[in-house]
């Protein structure tokens, strides 16, 4: 299936509006944004995928803080069980495709952002034509499969990632730029191998804090803003690891692994990322 966009058309202006400046000022009176860095978010093509625990709060900041397009894929529907964290649905979209419930909710923080649904899976077949119209991923999904196909993706087709993940009370958040060549890791970098099926945990059997698809949401959101306006110290070659019960965040140093089955044949030359260890990235949405 392919994307069904709104009516809404994303400012291509070169300054903004008097209601953009309203709407937008706390983002103007930032030095490090100011109306130039907003006009970007306006112009940039933000692909969410799942429209679930992080990408309901993903794609509200993201909507929020006026990225122009927001492409949405999910294929699931919304079920009683999903509004303990996704917080873009509502007791009265359940049964509807989550992508257009969060269209909606999108739309009504701010009608002016074009918004494109998906409502059909990512896989190999639709990946590369579905990735191919946004400027950068965010990585919402809740199964490894979709996780490494999208790593493999956004190499291929130059793609900035932004990948969260979380289960029970754990959250981890990275962003990719492997395409780049060395230092640049990727997530097969990092987890080398998809773990078995049958280890794999699940949300609906080891559960999750609602609050924290929150927190790992907006996190993403920032990581996903930073990297659309050019600021800050990336996360690319480093794992965030967040502890809700610790109340702790951490940083892995991680590097390009040499002979990385996705990003080995980029540029293997000088790695100046430290060495990095982690488990397995968790998967729930």
């Amino acid at each position: 299936m392919g994307g069904m966009a709104d009516k809404s058309i994303a400012s291509a202006a070169t300054e903004l509006t008097d209601p953009q400046l309203e709407r937008y000022a706390r983002h103007v009176v930032l030095d490090e944004v100011g109306e130039e860095g907003q006009l970007k978010l306006l112009q940039a093509k933000v692909l969410v995928v799942g429209a679930g625990g992080l990408g309901a709060p993903l794609a509200l900041y993201l909507a929020a803080a006026g990225i122009g397009t927001i492409g949405l894929i999910d294929d699931d529907t919304v079920d009683l069980s999903n509004l303990q964290r996704q917080v873009i649905h509502t007791t009265a979209d359940i049964g509807r495709p989550k992508v257009d419930s969060a269209a909606d909710g999108i739309r009504r923080i701010n009608p002016e952002i074009q918004v494109i649904t998906h409502q059909e899976r990512l896989d190999a077949k639709n990946g590369a034509s579905v990735i191919a119209g946004y400027d950068l991923i965010a990585d919402g999904s809740d199964n490894f499969r979709t996780r490494y196909l999208l790593n493999d993706l956004c190499i291929a087709g130059k793609k900035t990632l932004v990948s969260a993940a979380m289960l029970r009370f754990d959250g981890q958040l990275s962003t990719y730029k492997a395409y780049l060549g060395a230092p640049h890791p990727c997530y097969r970098c990092i987890f080398a191998d998809e773990p078995p099926a049958d280890l794999i945990p699940r949300c609906e059997t080891a559960g999750i804090l609602g609050a924290l698809a929150g927190v790992m949401g907006s996190l993403q959101a920032t990581e996903v803003l930073k990297e659309v306006l050019g600021l800050g110290e990336s996360l690319s070659g480093q794992l965030l690891i967040y502890d809700a019960l610790g109340t702790t965040f951490r940083k892995i140093r991680a590097k390009r692994r040499e002979g990385c089955a996705s990003c080995g044949h980029i540029n293997a030359g000088h790695d100046e990322a430290g060495h990095g260890e982690a488990g397995h990235s968790q998967t729930a949405g």
